[in-house]
């Protein structure tokens, strides 16, 4: 099958979902919850999602394409977190009396901020790139396992950048540790949970789009976003 060089209707709803998930894990963040050992944020609820998304789009579509969605999805966080930061900022009502719960929710220390950024695209970036390669060394099989791999590298990327980052000099290192290792866990765990559900999108889309990329002989220079 030929790769579209027209954006398809399925494309176009993953990258919105994708999107959304992006925007929804900065606020449920927020969150913090703890269960016994368990010491992660509310975040974990849909994050996870976005790597999922990027799994079926560079699945299907390959890499370029997941190139261009992880760019959309970082353009379109960074709007929110600098419209949030905006709003933060102006000054309110002389009757409004909740300024604290606001500035929780937007008002993102630039510190926290350029690490979420910088882990979101080294985590997602390896994350496409490991489906990519290994479809083409399995030749299209193996995709459960790919998937559960290409997470697994995207959010230890992820959590090994992000909480050292964000919170290195803050949190105990000892429980920065077991912080990072639990969202590694408990994320990986959640693709492979959902994992039947993944497999049954990806072969709808191909089957409806007639779409099946193999990225042979692509670059794979994260910047060339104009490149479909």
């Amino acid at each position: 099958m030929n790769e579209k060089k027209t954006v398809s209707v399925s494309f176009m709803l993953l990258g919105i979902l994708f999107c959304v998930c992006l925007i929804s894990a900065n606020l449920l963040a927020t969150k913090q919850i703890m269960y016994g050992p368990l010491n992660i944020t509310a975040g974990i609820i849909v994050f996870p999602i976005s790597y999922i998304i990027n799994d079926c789009i560079a699945e299907v579509w390959g890499f370029k394409r997941a190139r261009l969605i992880i760019w959309t999805g970082f353009l379109m966080n960074f709007i929110f977190v600098l419209f949030g930061a905006l709003a933060d900022w102006i000054p309110g009502a002389p009757y409004w009396n909740n300024a604290e719960g606001f500035h929780n929710l937007f008002g993102l220390a630039p510190r926290v901020a350029f690490a979420s950024f910088l882990a979101f695209l080294c985590g997602s970036f390896l994350n496409a790139y490991i489906m990519s390669a290994m479809k083409i060394a399995a030749n299209g099989k193996n995709f459960s396992l790919r998937a559960i791999l290409s997470t697994l590298v995207g959010e230890t990327a992820d959590s090994l950048i992000f909480f050292p980052l964000a919170l290195g000099g803050i949190v105990p290192f000892e429980n920065l540790l077991w912080m990072m290792f639990w969202q590694i866990t408990l994320k990986t765990a959640y693709e492979i949970v959902i994992l039947p559900v993944t497999i049954r999108v990806v072969k709808y889309v191909k089957k409806t789009e007639q779409v099946d990329v193999y990225d042979r002989k692509i670059s794979y220079n994260v910047l060339k976003i104009s490149d479909l």
